[in-house]
């Protein structure tokens, strides 16, 4: 079973001397004329719901640049990589991993206190920061080569229920001062806006800036926290366009969740709306396939969702902004995944079973074939129906 959920990098740290002087804030500050205006930047995504599990994106790092494979989550903000210092508990081969060279960054520099922000404890070990150019692609095909600083993992622990990442590190876009986009907009490189697109067929791809966002059509919803989670809410939950009385609801938005959860009490009317409504269709319970918590099997295996679309319903998540109401539907196939043995399966889970408590988490399954816009600089929260499988122009 596949339970991907943002998780925090846990690293073992050394203490890097203090008499480096300079902020890595400061010299970005230098690279741009004021004169430019913020760019933006799109990078393919590779990777899927089912069977990956995760969507990646591929970033060039170094000189001369080399690839690396990063899990694309906006419930975390350090971007990290496996780290050859050498590693212990690395899930890659070691020519995989990154190789530290002297960029280590020092404690003293204003971007180790945004790793902790907004929490300020005192300068410490308390984590190994390196600092690299990256080799961006604009909009416009042109290329662009900031020196950004990221976390080096070379000491990996896992906790059972949060299995490792297949890729080399972590794209952390959350809301915190250390997010790489957060650095380019420091850099006055880019807005502190960004969004993604998840193909259903696999692929898509994330941007940074906000020239790609449609000028019509998306609809808006406040960013409820200002905590680094891209939380929005209050809620209502809507099946079949009726409402179910499930309302207050509070969702994160994360990249780093393959599936959606809900708390017991949302997840358990959802299961029993949707059960209700098979009843009498073509489609049994089958304990035997243990992909996800609930499965159907139906007269002959299943190739697609699509194939059995029709005896589902959509749900609809409505936000109440004001006298304005603006509704983020999911459908079926936002929903449901086909098993390698030809099964239906609910991507809806029970997050109280896996720490979730009360909170209730949109993941991957339920954003596919939708750009969603994350705007920090007005702080809301954006989507529109598009086509994830064409780079945006």
């Amino acid at each position: 079973m596949i339970l991907r959920l943002s998780l925090p990098l846990i690293l073992l740290l050394f203490i890097v001397p203090q008499s480096i002087q300079g902020s890595i804030f400061k010299t970005f500050s230098n690279t741009l004329s004021p004169k430019y205006p913020p760019y933006s930047f799109v990078f393919p995504l590779s990777g899927n719901v089912f069977p990956l599990g995760y969507y990646s994106v591929s970033l060039q790092i170094g000189n001369p640049p080399k690839d690396f494979t990063f899990d694309v989550d906006t419930g975390s903000d350090l971007t990290w990589v496996q780290c050859d210092a050498p590693c212990s508990g690395c899930t890659v081969r070691t020519e995989l991993q990154y190789k530290p060279k002297s960029n280590t960054v020092p404690c003293s520099d204003s971007i180790c206190s945004a790793l902790h922000w907004p929490q300020k404890p005192e300068c410490s070990s308390m984590g190994a920061l390196v600092v690299d150019q990256f080799s961006l692609k604009l909009l416009d095909g042109s290329s662009f080569v900031p020196r950004l600083a990221f976390g080096c993992g070379y000491d990996q622990h896992y906790p059972s229920a949060h299995p490792p990442p297949a890729t080399v590190g972590v794209l952390g876009l959350g809301k915190g001062k250390i997010s790489i986009l957060a650095q380019l907009v420091s850099a006055r490189l880019t807005r502190n806006v960004f969004g993604h697109c998840l193909s259903s067929k696999g692929g898509g791809f994330l941007f940074f800036g906000d020239n790609v966002i449609p000028s019509t059509g998306v609809s808006w919803t406040t960013l409820a926290s200002p905590n680094n989670h891209y939380t929005t809410g209050p809620a209502e939950l809507l099946y079949n366009r009726k409402p179910t009385g499930l309302n207050g609801l509070k969702l994160i938005f994360d990249s780093g969740s393959s599936y959606t959860y809900f708390n017991s009490k949302t997840y358990q009317a959802i299961v029993n709306l949707i059960g209700n409504d098979l009843k009498g269709k073509p489609l049994k319970d089958v304990k035997e396939d243990k992909t996800l918590a609930i499965c159907w099997k139906g007269a002959k295996p299943l190739k697609s969702v699509l194939e059995v679309k029709n005896l589902f319903k959509t749900l609809t998540i409505n936000f109440k902004n004001g006298r304005k109401n603006s509704q983020l539907q999911i459908p079926p196939e936002s929903y449901l995944i086909v098993s390698k043995t030809g099964n239906v399966c609910l991507g809806i889970l029970n997050g109280s079973e896996v720490g979730l408590q009360d909170s209730n988490v949109i993941g991957d399954i339920s954003m596919q074939g939708t750009m969603v816009i994350y705007d920090n600089e007005k702080q809301q929260l954006g989507w529109v129906s598009a086509d994830c499988d064409k780079l945006p122009k």
